[in-house]
């Protein structure tokens, strides 16, 4: 349980290498301090430096000096600030019995890959503003090359600690979310995210409170929308649109199965394709081949690549294919294109 495994003390950072674990699991844990409640309801705060526990179910980074972290913990939850104070690649692992949610505050990344077991990967850029969800027992992976300073806040939450509307969260099925955006839960991690930096201020039941609260909006996200609903009239949600045209712009050069996209939307594929063309104007599929041949378009603008280059860069197998496709969208070949545009 979290609010008997963390530390009390501060110590210096040891390298996970050099620690001892009852658990491998948690081998990059830090601990989280425990604050002091004060008479008048305050809650005063140590300054929080890095230090090691092993048996802390938290998030593992390495290079583990290449962050600086500081958090809290109550009862049955637990909350960190991570904060990477380099622009070389990090790496994040966690899988644990507790549930794990990330608010990206900051982050733009030149490269990097993201995996929550369950769904699809991303290797989305712009990470600003958006959550992620990992269900107890699910692994999570990440890494990446920051093409600026990124701010995470982790929470983690016990399942066997909670409960909402009298039932354990531990009985709850809850599914895992890659990069999804909810304001009403942002607001609340938010919340949470500046009792934690000025905690000299954070009054103990109204941090808790606010845990509570998170934990409750996770699980009325899970239950409000199921995995396959009836598509709205208007065609696709505006972030249904957000998040399908980004994992076509990231899965580019791929063949990309209707599925997956429905999937993303949680809709059914015969919902989505419907709801698809209502919102573009065209098949997802045909949508997926225009944005290939203006990315085409951009590269040769270029000059930089040949039309073989361009066409083997976007996923066709060979020249012939390209140019087919290519002409039949902008009504002339790739190298006539190239040459127009001297």
């Amino acid at each position: 349980m979290l609010n008997n495994s963390l530390s009390i003390n501060v110590t210096p950072l040891k390298s996970p290498g050099r620690s001892t674990s009852r658990n491998p699991v948690y081998s990059g844990a830090i601990s989280l301090i425990r604050p002091t409640h004060m008479g008048d309801g305050r809650v005063e705060m140590p300054r929080v430096e890095q230090s090691i526990d092993i048996s802390s179910p938290t998030v593992e980074i390495s290079p583990h000096r290449a962050v600086t972290r500081r958090g809290m913990e109550w009862p049955g939850m637990a909350a960190e600030i991570v904060q990477a104070t380099t622009l070389h690649r990090v790496d994040y692992r966690f899988r644990s019995p507790v549930h794990l949610l990330a608010a990206y505050e900051q982050g733009v990344r030149r490269d990097g890959e993201s995996f929550v077991a369950g769904v699809p990967r991303s290797t989305l850029r712009d990470v600003a503003k958006k959550l992620t969800f990992v269900p107890a027992g699910h692994e999570y992976r990440e890494w990446n090359e920051p093409r600026t300073p990124s701010d995470v806040t982790y929470f983690y939450f016990d399942p066997a600690e909670i409960q909402i509307d009298s039932e354990s969260i531990a009985d709850m099925l809850l599914a895992p979310r890659l990069f999804f955006e909810d304001a009403t839960i942002w607001s609340t991690a938010a919340k949470l995210r500046q009792a934690i930096e000025a905690p000299g201020r954070a009054n103990r039941l109204y941090v808790e409170a606010l845990g509570v609260v998170l934990m409750h909006e996770m699980v009325r996200l899970n239950r409000a929308v199921p995995r396959i609903e009836a598509p709205v009239r208007g065609g696709l949600a505006a972030w249904q649109q957000r998040i399908v045209t980004a994992y076509i712009e990231e899965h580019l050069c791929e063949q990309i199965p209707l599925t997956t996209l429905s999937r993303l939307a949680r809709l059914s594929t015969y919902h989505f394709c419907r709801a698809f063309k209502q919102s573009f104007g065209v098949p997802p599929h045909r949508y997926h081949t225009n944005r290939r041949i203006e990315r085409a378009k951009v590269m040769l603008a270029e000059r930089k690549h040949s039309v073989t280059e361009v066409g083997l860069t976007l996923g066709f197998s060979e020249t012939s294919s390209f140019t087919a496709v290519f002409r039949k969208v902008t009504g002339q070949t790739p190298s006539r294109y190239h040459r127009n545009l001297a």
